[in-house]
């Protein structure tokens, strides 16, 4: 799961915090799946001492399902792998755009160029 999440940090811009209208991914373990999910929202689980949260996910699928997860903020903000059912489970809010440029060593869009696959026969 560890070497997964290294390569999807090498696909995706990821972003540091979780908020309410974010769009994450999440990543099962065993089936091995990843699914994009939109956050709708995030409340503090107050019968708990500990810092708990009741996360809300609109999961987009077909049909879209709605699921509400109860996890610390390390769980649902990508900084910990957590476990569901004795599956470990990765989730964090992906970053579509950056107003400060391109993360170092990330090509952005405009920079990339790639090669069409369409060739004019005559």
């Amino acid at each position: 799961m560890e070497n997964l999440i290294k390569e999807l940090k090498k696909i995706f811009l990821f972003k540091a915090d979780t908020q309410q209208g974010d769009i994450v991914l999440i990543v099962a373990e065993k089936p091995q799946t990843m699914i994009y999910a939109l956050i709708t929202d995030i409340v503090r689980d107050e019968t708990r001492r500990d810092e708990w949260w009741h996360v809300t996910l609109n999961l987009l699928t077909l049909p879209p399902q709605k699921i509400i997860w109860t996890m610390r903020e390390p769980q649902f903000t990508g900084k910990e792998v957590f476990t569901m059912g004795g599956e470990k489970r990765f989730i964090q809010a992906l970053e579509f755009y950056r107003t400060d440029g391109p993360k170092s060593g990330r090509k952005s869009i405009d920079t990339i160029h790639k090669r069409s696959t369409l060739r004019v026969i005559k």
